[in-house]
């Protein structure tokens, strides 16, 4: 019994050393920009459920929202000797010098949601993110539509100030708006993508514009600054979703609630499942030397008030948003 156990054991080991590396046994190390949008929390909770259905350990870094913080996190995983690592870029410049450091150890990087300046293309392996200037296109599209020949005047709530996000669905939006005449950006502002800033900023906006009777419609780069700028326009005696339009971006459950009492109108989706396909193409190239895309392309939708918007909440509230 004892010799039998022995071989057996004998063989059980054999075979594991036997066995290729695959993604079960991979660490990776994830720079997190932080936790400033519903949006984030649930890429976060949904990076850690992909890495776990593959058995990877995944090794998630909050950044708070500062670069010097995101530098700090890639050069530990580069001492830990990670896999591979994951970055969710704050900002989009700044990074060649802690990337090619990750290069020089022979690491690959996968950029997560957003892009970094094109200088630095040659230092990451790909990008998982979606199209970030037809989200705003998609957007600026359906207000057009919607408003029609009726003069709108359009105040923006931008994302924050050097993400590339940010910067792309601005160019989306304008290049949308620029075909038609009647559609005007009369204040554009950064509310850092959060609730809190965006409220301030629509505070501010409302009170330029004669109390807000001018505006006729809110863009927001994401739908926690729409959340909080629908707040502020009730405060002050709006009614949004009806007399001032709105629409932004994320697809968060929140802004379906806003719909579901008729104070939202749009939202274009990004899907926080930017993780499943960044580790399918890790395990890909790690076991079989397998080059992804330069750009891997998430999906991207238009939502609105017509869409059962209960239904997309009760879908979405277990994400972790």
């Amino acid at each position: 019994m004892i010799l039998k156990a022995l071989c057996a054991a004998s063989a059980t080991a054999a075979l594991l050393l036997a066995l290729p590396a695959h993604a079960a046994e991979l660490t990776i190390g994830f720079s997190q920009i932080g936790s400033e949008s519903g949006w984030r929390a649930a890429e976060t909770s949904v990076s850690k459920q992909e890495a776990t259905k593959r058995k990877v350990n995944l090794k998630i870094a909050d950044a708070q929202q500062k670069q010097e913080n995101q530098i700090k996190a890639i050069r530990s995983f580069i001492a830990q000797n990670v896999d591979a690592i994951f970055l969710a870029p704050v900002v989009s410049t700044g990074w060649d010098s802690v990337l090619k450091e990750a290069k020089e150890a022979k690491i690959p990087v996968v950029l997560l949601d957003r892009d970094i300046d094109p200088s630095g293309k040659e230092l990451y392996l790909t990008a998982v993110t979606s199209d970030s200037v037809h989200e705003g296109e998609v957007a600026g599209d359906w207000l057009a539509k919607t408003v029609g020949a009726k003069a709108c005047n359009i105040v923006e709530l931008q994302g924050t100030v050097g993400a590339s996000v940010a910067a792309n669905r601005k160019k989306g939006f304008d290049t949308a708006i620029a075909k038609h005449a009647n559609l005007k950006v009369v204040r554009s502002q950064t509310g850092d993508f959060t609730r809190a800033k965006g409220k301030e900023v629509m505070e501010s906006f409302i009170k330029a514009e004669g109390g807000g009777k001018s505006i006729c419609a809110v863009y927001a780069h994401n739908d926690d600054m729409m959340v909080g700028a629908i707040q502020a326009m009730k405060e002050a005696g709006l009614k949004p979703g009806k007399e001032i339009l709105t629409v932004s971006i994320d697809a968060v459950p929140d802004i379906f609630k806003a719909m579901v009492a008729g104070e939202a109108n749009a939202t274009v989706e990004l899907t926080p499942n930017m993780a499943g396909p960044a580790l399918d193409a890790i395990a890909a190239f790690k076991d079989k030397g397998t080059v992804p895309p330069k750009w891997i392309q998430t999906e991207s939708k238009l939502y609105t008030a017509t869409d059962d918007p209960q239904k997309i909440y009760d879908s979405k509230k277990g994400l972790g948003y």
